[in-house]
């Protein structure tokens, strides 16, 4: 994996679990503007569109990148919008950078042929 990949991949992952936060408090500051005076709405959901669209670019420049297939790429955008979605995609990106860290040291030290 060059280190462009690697950057994408890096950029995805920090954003996922921030976009899944600001879903999170978007949804109960929507409950709470329902049921209380309080109403942060329009902030939340400021920040949480800010960061979907992060999301979003991070997201086309690592499918980019990767070569992912059109299956992976749909589950990790099928993840952004579900409200606890980013965490799964953050705990898998890391998983998939951490294989791929791997592997690039096995070929280096001609380990295996991967």
């Amino acid at each position: 994996m060059d280190i462009k990949t690697a950057t994408a991949l890096r950029r995805l992952r920090l954003v996922s679990a921030p976009e899944a936060v600001s879903f999170i408090l978007l949804l109960v500051c929507s409950v709470l503007k329902r049921t209380t005076d309080f109403n942060a709405v329009p902030v939340m959901g400021s920040i949480h569109g800010v960061l979907f669209v992060l999301y979003v670019l991070f997201w086309l420049d690592a499918w980019n990148r990767t070569k992912w297939p059109l299956k992976t790429a749909a589950l990790y955008f099928v993840l952004s919008v579900l409200p606890t979605g980013g965490f799964f995609a953050e705990r898998k990106l890391k998983r998939e950078a951490e294989n791929a860290v791997i592997a690039s040291r096995a070929r280096r030290e001609g380990v295996v042929n991967a």
